[in-house]
């Protein structure tokens, strides 16, 4: 296979992943080297030997460790590591094995056959690790369709390949914990880059423990909400002065019909329902302002 152009970074975000990268790395190194590709690990202050499982590659030429003293979240990570590449493409993959090498070259190839900004790897249509995790991908992904609209269906998964410079640009609207690749992926949708998916096989873990749990569904709702209330707040306060409009006059009419007058629970609930679409208003110009500083 011809070689590419190392216009690539690979970022891998790494927490207490010691078991797991000294069976991936070598490999990892290697399909880097071969095909000119950047490799990006970040540790993200894990507390086992990850630091120095990393460190025997030091001398590599296309590896590239970056240490956070303490813990401060995958999204934090990444960021890291998009700040530190020198390439005009990043695509972010887990240390734990589950992402192939032979899909970071598809996924490339696909963002250069598409003319794309961002290739999302999806895993639409495989089974989850456990019927729990599961339930909550569907949980993010109803949120996310019912705040923004979203072409893609894996929003969450984190394999994906985008463009430097747009990276750099809109980390600043990502946060640092888990829930960065939804709302990484939210952004580019949002400001209409163009966004494609392309299929992805997971393979199992192939050591240690995963640190997803409820806490992350529950801080990558949030963060979906947060990103909404960010970029398009009059979407939600439209949607809430629908609703408290029309519980309003839902309880007033058949009481105002009965000849007994407008009830003070329908006046209060029409009042607060014009005291949100004016706070809407003026959200959406805090936000347009924001985003024009961008």
């Amino acid at each position: 296979m011809a070689l590419m152009s190392k216009s690539l970074s690979v970022i891998i975000p790494a927490y207490n992943e010691e078991d797991s990268l000294r069976i991936e790395l070598p490999l990892m190194v290697e399909f880097c080297s071969r095909h000119n590709y950047q490799l990006i690990i970040v540790n993200d202050g894990s507390k086992d030997k990850t630091a120095e499982v990393c460190k025997e590659y030091f001398q590599h030429d296309h590896f590239t460790l970056i240490s956070h003293k303490v813990n401060r979240g995958y999204g934090a990570a990444i960021k890291t590591g998009i700040v530190a590449a020198k390439t005009d493409l990043i695509i972010t993959i887990d240390a734990d094995g589950q992402h192939t090498f032979e899909d970071v070259v598809k996924l490339h190839r696909k963002l250069e056959e598409e003319d794309a900004d961002m290739v999302v790897g999806s895993r639409h249509g495989q089974r989850s690790a456990s019927l729990y995790r599961g339930l909550g991908k569907k949980l993010i992904r109803m949120t996310a369709k019912f705040l923004v609209e979203v072409p893609i269906k894996d929003l969450n998964s984190g394999m994906k390949i985008y463009r430097t410079d747009l990276a750099k640009r809109y980390i600043k609207f990502c946060p640092d914990a888990m829930p960065y690749s939804d709302v990484i992926g939210l952004v580019f949708v949002h400001f209409r880059h163009r966004v494609v998916e392309e299929p992805i096989i997971i393979k199992d873990r192939v050591a240690g423990k995963s640190t997803i749990s409820t806490i992350t569904a529950i801080q990558t709702v949030r963060e979906l909400v947060n990103m909404v209330f960010l970029i398009n707040p009059l979407k939600v306060f439209f949607t809430l002065f629908i609703c408290m409009l029309s519980v309003s006059l839902f309880w007033g009419v058949p009481i105002l019909v009965r000849g007994q007058g407008v009830s003070v629970g329908t006046l209060l609930g029409i009042l607060i329902s014009v005291l949100l679409i004016l706070i809407g208003f003026v959200a959406e110009q805090i936000s347009q302002i924001r985003k024009s500083n961008i």
